[in-house]
C-alpha cells in the first residue's frame, strides 16, 4: 500500500518563507551589531585604572622606575582579594581587558540570539495568521470550484457561483474569471440538453405518421406479399428509430436534477423488471434469476426502473444461448444500497469497458439497423445513477460477460 506523499499547503509555504526571511534578516542584523560593538570596545592597548589598597612610602615620581623592593612587594587588588606585584600589573590589566571584551561580545551574541529566537517564533505565528487571512478568499474559490466539479449530472444548473466580495485584487479577478467560465459552461450544457429534448420531440411526430402509413398499406386487402414484407422491414426500422428517440429523451431527462423524489425499494424494482424480461430471456435461451434483498433509496421511480431495465436488457441481449443473467439488490456495509447485474457472454477486455458507457457504443462496435438496441443503455444508466447522487462501475466477469454495479445513497443514511 503506497503512502500518500506529504504536500505542504500554500499557507504553510508562505509562513515558512516569511519566517525564514525574518530569521535571516535577524541573523544578518545580529552579525552587523556584533562587528560594530567589537570595533567600539577598548582594545588591549588602552589602559584601565585599578585602585590598589595600601600606600607606598617614598614612591618615586610618575614615569620613573620602581625600586626592586617596591616592584616585588605584593599589592591587594580592591574588590577581588587578589594580590599581585607591581611588575605583574601590565599583564593583569591586559588579561582583564581581554576578559571584559570577551564577556561583552559573548553576552551580546547569547542574549541577541535568545531575543531573535523568541521574536522569530512570534513572527512565524503572526505570519501563519496573516497568511490565513490573505488566503481566505482563495480558499473560498477552491471550495466552490470543488463543489461544482463534484456536482452530479446537471447540478450546474443550480447556478452556484463564487461571487467573491472585497477589493479589486488578483484573487477577486481570478474568482470573477472562474464565475464567467462556469456561467458559459452552464449555458452550453443547458442549450445542449434543450436541443436534444426539442429535437427528439420534433422527430416523434413524423415517426408516428410513418408507422401509421406503413400499417395502413400493409393491412390493405390488395397488399401483396412483397408489400407486407417491405412493411415489416420498415416497421422494424421505424421501431428502432423510436427506441433511439425515446432513449435520447430519457438521457436528456436523466441528466437533469431529480426534483421529485420518493422512497423506493430496489427489491421491488428488481422483481418487477425481472418479471417483465422473463419472456425475452426465455426466447434468448438465457436463465434469468434474481436475488432481491431490501435496499431502500430515494429517487424517481420511473428513472430507477428504467435503469434496472436497461441493465437487464443488456444482460440478456449481449449473451449467448444457454447463458445466464443474475440481478441482485442489497445494502452495502458503508450504508448505501446497490443494484448488481451479472451475465455470461463474450470476453470483454478491461480497456473496452469505459467506452461502453459512451452514447452509441456497443460491444461489437457495429451500428446495424437491425440491432435491438440504440447504444444508449449504459449511458442512460450512468446518467440516472449520477442524477441520484450515485455511481456505476463495470468489470469483466471471469469466464466471459460483465458485472455492472450501481451504487446509490440509502434512504435512511
Amino acid at each position: 500500500m503506497s503512502r500518500r506523499r506529504f504536500r505542504p499547503t500554500l499557507r504553510t509555504r508562505l509562513t515558512l518563507v516569511y519566517g525564514g526571511l525574518f530569521l535571516l534578516a535577524g541573523i544578518v542584523l545580529l552579525g552587523v551589531t556584533f562587528l560594530l560593538v567589537q570595533q567600539q570596545l577598548p582594545g588591549t592597548g588602552n589602559m584601565v585604572q585599578i585602585k590598589m589598597s595600601g600606600s607606598v612610602k617614598g614612591s618615586p615620581a610618575p614615569g620613573t622606575a620602581l625600586p626592586d623592593d617596591l616592584a616585588d612587594r605584593p599589592y591587594l587588588i580592591s574588590g577581588s582579594g587578589q594580590q599581585i606585584t607591581a611588575n605583574d600589573v601590565p599583564k593583569y590589566l591586559a588579561d582583564q581587558q581581554r576578559k571584559l571584551r570577551t564577556d561583552a561580545l559573548t553576552s551580546l551574541l547569547t542574549q541577541g540570539g535568545i531575543a531573535l529566537g523568541i521574536v522569530g517564533v512570534a513572527a512565524i505565528a503572526l505570519g501563519w495568521l496573516i497568511a490565513g487571512r490573505v488566503l481566505a478568499p482563495l480558499h473560498q474559490v477552491t471550495d466552490t470550484a470543488r463543489r461544482i466539479a463534484n456536482a452530479r449530472g446537471a447540478d450546474l444548473s443550480l447556478h452556484e457561483r463564487i461571487a467573491l466580495r472585497g477589493g479589486d485584487d488578483d484573487v477577486k479577478e481570478l474568482a470573477d474569471t472562474f464565475d464567467t467560465m462556469v456561467e458559459r459552461l452552464d449555458r452550453s450544457f443547458e442549450g445542449q440538453r434543450r436541443f436534444v429534448a426539442n429535437a427528439s420531440h420534433e422527430l416523434r411526430t413524423p415517426l408516428t405518421l410513418n408507422r401509421a402509413l406503413v400499417e395502413v398499406a400493409m393491412n390493405r386487402k390488395t397488399a401483396s406479399a412483397d408489400v407486407k414484407q417491405l412493411g415489416e422491414t420498415l416497421l422494424e426500422i421505424n421501431s428502432r428509430h423510436e427506441r433511439l428517440i425515446n432513449g435520447l429523451l430519457l438521457l436528456a431527462r436523466s441528466e437533469n436534477e431529480v426534483l421529485e423524489r420518493a422512497e423506493i425499494d430496489l427489491a421491488d424494482v428488481v422483481s418487477h423488471v425481472v418479471a417483465q424480461a422473463t419472456e425475452e430471456a426465455r426466447a434468448a435461451d438465457v436463465t434469468l434469476t434474481e436475488d432481491a434483498a431490501e435496499a431502500v433509496t430515494v429517487g424517481d421511480p420511473i428513472l430507477l426502473e428504467r435503469l434496472a431495465q436497461n441493465l437487464v436488457e443488456n444482460a440478456i441481449r449481449h449473451n449467448h444461448a444457454g447463458g445466464f443473467a443474475r440481478v441482485a439488490s442489497r445494502v452495502r456495509p458503508d450504508g448505501g444500497v446497490e443494484l448488481e447485474v451479472a451475465n455470461s457472454g463474450l470476453t470483454i477486455p478491461p480497456y473496452d469497458i469505459p467506452g461502453l458507457f459512451e452514447p452509441f457504443r456497443r460491444l461489437d462496435d457495429e451500428r446495424l439497423v437491425t440491432s435491438k438496441g440504440a447504444g444508449l443503455g449504459l449511458s442512460i444508466v450512468r446518467s440516472v445513477a449520477r442524477a441520484h447522487g450515485g455511481e456505476v462501475v463495470a468489470r469483466p466477469r471471469s469466464g466471459g460477460g460483465l458485472v455492472v454495479t450501481v451504487t446509490l445513497p440509502a434512504a435512511y443514511a
